[in-house]
């Protein structure tokens, strides 16, 4: 009876919301921002390479503990306004960023190049800052974001898709329709008052200005 009483005891606790085996200062999205949606990209096929990548082992989305309060303070806002963030990536682990590195070697490999980077060679990832042997991704305090109707669940036109590889993607393009750009500086704003600086070259990519773990590359999977 005592073991049996133990047994229900641990389960409870390691199957509790509370528990996690992330490291210190992690959480999932989730629990502090439930109403984020999430499009995870590397988890499938649907991205730059046409494959899952390697560390992504579950639908869920993890940040450090300091993003994700920041990214609720996103939403807050943009709920009251009709809309929503969309998540395609936020902490990736190491050897993401290393099966990026080796498909970006594989010259010849370029199953999506029509849809992802049909102007741009795909030796010249590395130079043009595409791919690189180190992501802000793995510090934790890295997302790739969009904004959709709350209500339809639609995108917002931001006039390239996300992982668009071209200067189309750079948030200071102007060949885009009224409409395009009034959608990038919504997101833009909001996601620089809460504390979060862009990348120049791609309008879903910020990094939190206060990151808690500026010099750490972290590789544990996402799960």
């Amino acid at each position: 009876m005592i073991k049996r009483f133990i047994f229900l005891l641990g389960y409870l606790y390691f199957s509790s919301p509370i528990f996690s085996q992330l490291p210190p200062g992690f959480s999932y999205v989730k629990d502090i921002a439930p109403t984020i949606a999430t499009d995870l990209r590397y988890l499938g096929s649907t991205n730059f390479v046409g494959m899952k990548i390697d560390g992504y082992e579950e639908d869920v989305l993890i940040t450090s503990t300091a993003t994700a309060k920041a990214l609720k303070n996103v939403q807050s806002e943009l709920l009251k306004k009709g809309f929503s963030l969309k998540v395609f990536d936020a902490y990736r682990p190491q050897q993401a960023v290393n099966h990026f590195v080796r498909w970006a070697r594989v010259v010849d490999d370029t199953l999506m190049k029509r849809v992802y980077y049909p102007n741009v060679e795909k030796k010249n990832l590395f130079k043009l800052g595409y791919i690189a042997s180190k992501s802000g991704h793995s510090r934790g305090s890295s997302v790739d974001v969009t904004i959709i109707d709350f209500v339809t669940k639609q995108d917002l036109d931001m006039g390239s898709p996300f992982d668009f590889f071209g200067e189309i993607s750079h948030i200071s393009n102007e060949n885009l329709t009224a409409q395009q750009i009034e959608n990038r500086s919504l997101l833009q704003k909001v996601m620089q008052k809460y504390g979060f600086r862009p990348y120049k070259n791609e309008w879903w990519h910020f990094t939190l200005r206060k990151e808690p773990f500026p010099n750490t590359y972290f590789d544990f999977k996402i799960k």
